[in-house]
Formats: C-alpha cells, structure tokens, sequence
C-alpha cells in the first residue's frame, strides 16, 4: 500500500551546521522501443529523466526535500521520489553532495542526490495535483534545470557512471 498524503513541516527535518538537509534523487529509465523491448545503449540520448514541475512555480527539477530525523537518507530519496513524482525504483550509491543558497531566502541547504532506477509509475501520487511531471532526454533535463546549478553537475555524474562499466549498488524502494 502507498501512502497518499505527503509529509509537511519542518519540525523533524534534520540540519547540519545551521543548514538543511535535503535529500533528491535523478529518477531515470532507458527509452522503451516500437516492439515493447527496452532500448539500452551506451549513448545518453536513450536515456530518460524524470522532472516535476516546482509547487510555487513552473521551474523544473528533480523531486527533492527535507531529510527527516525518522528516516535514513535512501529513505528520505525514496520518500521525496514517490511523494512528488510518484515513482518507485532502485535507489543507487549517491551522486554526490553539494552545498547551495536557497531561492526562497537566505538560508543554505545541504543537498544529497541519488539516481533512482524507476520500476515503477503511479498514476495517483501524493502532490498529483500540485506538480506535473515530464520524462526528458538527457538534454532537455540540463535546459530544464538550467538554474540549478549543482543538479546539472548531478546529471552529468549520472550518465557519466550509466555510461561507465563500474558496477553499482542498488537498494529497492518499497511504498511507504
């Protein structure tokens, strides 16, 4: 069963240093061919992202938020991809972590960003009504989110290991 309320507040986010924490994740998928078989190849433009749409705007962007003192931090991405995209997959070894100014005020978040391999689409999520979202190429994820800076570099750390032979770890999502 999965939960179709969205967790609100802040009073159980977690902070670091005086800033929050903030945990997203990439959900990515290989494009699917004509015949129904799932197109793999090595060049990035058969590789589909998933962005939704901000609550207070129409930027795009990968589902990310508060990390909860509840939750480990593969749960808080799992969290954030099922409650604003409606997603669940494999969540990987993390993309990194990067430190960036809100665009709301004056305070600073700690963002963690993960890749989440989707192994499945909802067609009733949490925010279904207060966000769209959109499978992208490549390409048009990076002009998508062309303010944000660090999930650009995000991106690019991802199909730079999708495109890599290492091996990743992989931890599934289950609903909430």
């Amino acid at each position: 069963m999965v939960c179709l309320v969205s967790r609100t507040g802040r009073h159980l986010q977690k902070y670091s240093m005086g800033r929050r924490l903030v945990v997203g994740c990439i959900p990515y998928r290989y494009k699917i061919g004509k015949d129904g078989n799932t197109v793999i190849d090595d060049d990035d433009h058969e590789l589909e992202v998933l962005v939704v749409s901000s609550q207070k705007g129409q930027k795009m962007m990968f589902p990310k938020g508060g990390w909860e003192l509840d939750e480990s931090v593969e749960e808080a991405a799992c969290r954030e991809s099922l409650e604003e995209a409606g997603v669940l997959g494999n969540v990987e070894n993390e993309l990194g972590t990067w430190c960036y100014k809100s665009k709301s005020s004056e305070i600073y978040h700690e963002g963690y960003m993960f890749p989440l391999l989707v192994t499945e689409q909802l067609e009733l999520w949490p925010e279904k009504n207060l966000r769209q979202r959109v499978w992208m190429s490549v390409d048009e994820a990076r002009e998508a989110c062309e303010h944000s800076l660090w999930m650009r570099e995000a991106l690019d750390i991802l199909v730079e290991r999708l495109s890599s032979s290492s091996s990743k770890k992989e931890r599934t999502c289950h609903p909430l």
